[in-house]
């Protein structure tokens, strides 16, 4: 009984920590409707582009933002939030149990506990508007004026 006791004692322990459980990354889905615009991301060691759709691996704790352009639409910028979720949650509440105050500190640094918010980051691409039309210049012709005799 005891290597399955042990086995047992193992999951918990990391069961406890979302460092261990989640990671410490995620996986960002970018879409937009048109496809094919330019996304920006910013907030990572590097910022990077990719065209949409696509998805890109971020650091939990990372200030995301998102920035958004295509020829003839209107540029979107979204910035991301982070929250706590509830399988980040979970772990970090673990820590309560078998981490103690170490694993709340590491998953309070990496940001593990938390998700970024939206995910995925859905936009529909507003066209540019039209350059207001001219009206055309009317022109009054005027009758020459006859001399009266």
């Amino acid at each position: 009984m005891r290597p399955i006791g042990g086995a047992v004692l193992a999951a918990l322990l990391l069961s406890g920590c979302a460092s261990v459980t989640r990671g410490t990354t995620e996986n960002i889905s970018i879409a937009t409707t048109p496809s094919g615009a330019i996304a920006n991301v910013t907030g990572t060691e590097a910022p990077f582009s990719c065209v949409t759709p696509c998805a890109v691996e971020v650091n939990r704790n990372a200030d995301i933002t998102v920035s958004l352009s295509k020829a003839g639409y209107e540029p979107q910028i979204i910035p991301l939030t982070r929250e706590v979720t509830g399988g980040g949650g979970a772990g970090f509440a673990g820590n309560l149990l078998l981490g103690g105050v170490v694993g709340m500190g590491v998953d309070a640094a990496t940001g593990a506990a938390m998700d970024h918010k939206p995910n995925p980051v859905v936009v529909t691409l507003q066209p540019v508007a039209p350059p207001p039309v001219a009206a055309p210049a009317v022109r009054h012709h005027r009758k020459p004026k006859v001399p009266v005799s």
